[in-house]
């Protein structure tokens, strides 16, 4: 009987979720899938390691799943299909550790109270994070679980990285840069010396463009500086979030446009960013494929912040050996990488336009000061091997 271990992402509608073989050398993938609408027309997928259909499920429109329902069902599923399999751990990914957490942490009681007492710097992902830790201690009290952040790699920045300047009545509350994607930047750390043995023990700056954005500054595989600071909403533009703004401008929507909190929290986290400047979409795909102006601008802003971010961030690693490209727009926006790199020259990145074109992963030229790739993220693998380690679930 094998070991699996499960990996959870949980959102306010939905759950995606992996599943791996509890072996210590290579964990190998076996099932990944998700839950959607939770609260309004529930859908489950299921897909096994080859992308081959692997069960789904459609419940009657307007059913409130929930996340208990949704852990019930998945827990039910895993039973039925994988009955010569053993669940011995669940990972979890959760947003926010704040300073308390710098590495993954087995859940105890203590530890759900530290990370629900977080929920105020991550209010739109924390809660929800956390629903399916508290549907599992329920359900299955046995079985152990484990929470990685998505801020415990950046925990190795300097003290001034991660410094505002601010009043120590107020920083020392909590308000300070924290950064985010850490787990999809502790993967590339961890992989990258199989691709670039150079990048890995030197100075690389990591692009993880997605529906969310940030840049990650990496010497040695510790993370120096990032775009992200106390929120997920600062830094790069995003697909619907606005990336840095000038905190005069909340102001000013406060004193000249009567907002409140909540609808400056709309504005800045789902009306901005690629969707507000374009008012055409959030996915880079349709605003490349678009003849609107605006859509172009949008383009335009995104790769421009890019650039601005790569030379900050290279400042902070005193040069730069590597620039990476991982996540959805950054592994399949050959477009965005050409002309990012183009725009980097500066900085000794010299591109190949065919090997852009096919995806790499090395996308430089041979005699490239600055070497360029695209690199695959894995946070599920990356979760799954924290899990695996601190549960000690290789046993049988």
């Amino acid at each position: 009987m094998a070991d699996l271990i499960l990996v959870l992402n949980a959102g306010s509608s939905s759950i995606k979720f992996s599943v791996f073989e509890a072996d210590a050398r290579s964990l190998p993938l076996l099932l990944s899938g998700q839950i959607e609408g939770l609260f309004t027309a529930p859908h489950f997928m299921a897909h096994d390691a080859h992308g081959e259909d692997a069960g789904s499920n459609t419940w009657p429109e307007h059913t409130k799943l929930g996340h208990d329902g949704a852990i019930a069902y998945l827990i039910d599923y895993l039973r039925a299909h994988r009955d010569n399999h053993r669940l011995v751990a669940v990972g979890h990914r959760v947003v926010h550790g704040g300073m308390r957490f710098d590495k993954a942490a087995l859940v105890t009681p203590d530890v759900i109270a530290a990370l629900e007492s977080l929920c105020p710097l991550a209010p739109l992902h924390q809660p929800h994070n956390l629903s399916p830790v508290r549907s599992f201690a329920a359900l299955r009290p046995d079985l152990p679980q484990v929470v990685c952040f998505d801020t415990a790699f950046h925990r190795a920045q300097p003290e001034l990285a991660q410094a505002f300047a601010l009043p120590p009545s107020i920083t020392g509350l909590g308000v300070r840069r924290y950064g985010f994607h850490g787990l999809s930047y502790e993967y590339i750390a961890g992989v990258l010396g199989e691709y670039d043995p150079q990048a890995a023990t030197g100075r690389t700056v990591v692009a993880h463009l997605g529906n969310g954005c940030s840049m990650c500054a990496i010497a040695g595989g510790r993370s120096v500086a990032s775009t992200m600071g106390f929120t997920a909403v600062d830094g790069l533009p995003m697909g619907t979030r606005c990336g840095s703004l000038d905190p005069g401008v909340i102001l000013y929507l406060v004193d000249e446009l009567g907002m409140d909190a909540r609808g400056i929290e709309d504005l800045i986290y789902r009306k901005s960013g690629l969707l507000g400047v374009s008012g055409v979409s959030s996915d880079m795909r349709a605003l490349l494929a678009s003849d609107e102006p605006r859509a172009q601008f949008a383009v335009d802003l995104f790769v421009y912040r890019i650039g601005r971010e790569l030379g900050a961030l290279a400042a902070a690693l005193n040069g730069l050996d590597a620039l990476v490209f991982t996540a959805g727009i950054g592994e399949h926006a050959a477009v965005i990488r050409e002309r990012v790199c183009r725009d980097a020259q500066w900085l000794g990145v010299t591109l190949d336009p065919r090997a852009n074109a096919a995806g790499g992963p090395c996308i430089s030229t041979a005699d490239s000061r600055t070497r360029a790739w695209v690199i695959p993220t894995n946070e599920e693998a990356m979760i799954a091997r924290h899990t695996l380690e601190t549960v000690g679930a290789t046993h049988r």
